[in-house]
């Protein structure tokens, strides 16, 4: 704001205006509440040796204008002139929707390429994926609440533990799992002891959200058909969060949780599951061996129950932490955080589901 807000300028043909102390700055102080409770300057009206009538006069309307008064004593203020309302806005997404369909596109050929050339190429990929989510998660903690999780021990581990997944299977994720979070408690022990509790609960829950979930990913592929299984566990998340915004965004009305993510809606949550059934058929029918339709339709709707519920999930988090993205590597998405959201707790369901309706070879 220019120092004119303050007080009346100089140089307008009569004596300035006593000094006035600056206003204090920071955020505490607002703007408003000092207008209405700050009075303006009053200039006195001293008439001045050597000055007639006409000078006064001028004078008067000189004050008159920089009170805000009328021009002349027998002018009457001129009312507000009314403005026609903003014609309404139309809807529109909150990120680039460009950038995010390119990222998407390239996110989605590294990840078909690696599955169906070598298996072991997108275990790679799960790995990097874990470590860069970590790194994510820890790194938010750390800057708004001050919790440091230690990332050295979580990125072995949690890498370990998706290998361990791959070749030995569930008992291989729980072992890893388990050495996983010893290892964050003995990895701290290296620093001071405030806030070791806080530090190694957050390392732990890290350990579980991030790998200990995205194993289920690779014992998908372990199947004899597990790239099939992986693609339609890839398609029916991508497919159910597609349906919930592209309904919600249409005909949204309904909140589904304002609390926690003012942006979903009930229509949403309904285009999801409905998008996700009917794609869900369509994979256990086309895609996986042994597989139906009818299948398909439970799979499905346990799919958009389980994505809902991690995007809220960690909606949680971010509230929690004030933030609106985990990272800013993901043009359009965010970071690879904001892309996992949804995928790490539909793995376990798909898996479990998987192995109930077909086996797990």
């Amino acid at each position: 704001m220019n120092d004119s807000s303050w007080g009346v300028p100089q140089g307008v043909g009569h004596r300035a205006a006593p000094e006035m102390r600056a206003a204090p700055a920071g955020p505490a102080y607002d703007v408003h509440d000092a207008q209405q409770t700050r009075p303006m300057p009053i200039v006195p009206d001293v008439p001045d040796a050597g000055r007639d009538a006409d000078d006064r006069d001028d004078r008067d309307q000189g004050a008159g204008r920089l009170s805000g008064g009328p021009l002349f004593r027998d002018e009457k203020p001129q009312e507000p002139m009314s403005t026609a309302p903003p014609p309404p806005q139309k809807k529109r997404a909150g990120r680039d929707l460009g950038a995010a369909i390119g990222v998407g596109v390239g996110l989605g050929a590294v990840v078909v390429a690696s599955l169906f050339i070598v298996k072991a190429v997108f275990v790679g990929v799960i790995v990097v994926a874990v470590v860069v989510g970590l790194w994510e998660l820890t790194s938010r903690l750390e800057e708004r609440k001050g919790i440091k999780a230690p990332l050295v021990p979580l990125a072995i581990g949690g890498a370990a533990m998706v290998v361990a997944g791959y070749a030995r299977g569930a008992e291989g994720a729980w072992i890893a799992m388990a050495l996983t979070a010893l290892a964050v408690l003995v990895w701290r022990m290296t620093e001071p002891p405030e806030d070791y509790l806080k530090d190694v609960t957050a390392g732990v829950f890290a350990a579980f959200y991030v790998p200990f979930l995205a194993t289920f990913v690779a014992m998908l592929l372990t199947a004899d058909d597990g790239p099939q299984r992986v693609l339609t566990f890839l398609l029916l998340t991508v497919v159910s969060d597609t349906g919930a915004y592209a309904v919600g965004w249409r005909f949204g009305k309904h909140k589904l949780a304002p609390r926690i993510s003012p942006g979903k809606t009930r229509e949403g949550l309904f285009g999801a599951v409905a998008f996700a059934m009917v794609a869900g058929a369509l994979c256990m029918q086309f895609l996986i061996d042994d597989g139906t339709w009818w299948q398909g339709l439970l799979l499905g709707l346990a799919v958009a129950a389980s994505a809902t519920l991690g995007d809220l999930g960690e909606s949680m988090i971010k509230r929690d932490l004030g933030i609106k993205d985990m990272g800013t590597l993901l043009p359009g998405h965010g970071g690879i955080m904001d892309r996992l959201d949804s995928l790490l707790p539909t793995a376990p369901v798909v898996w479990l589901l998987l192995v109930i309706f077909v086996g797990s070879g």
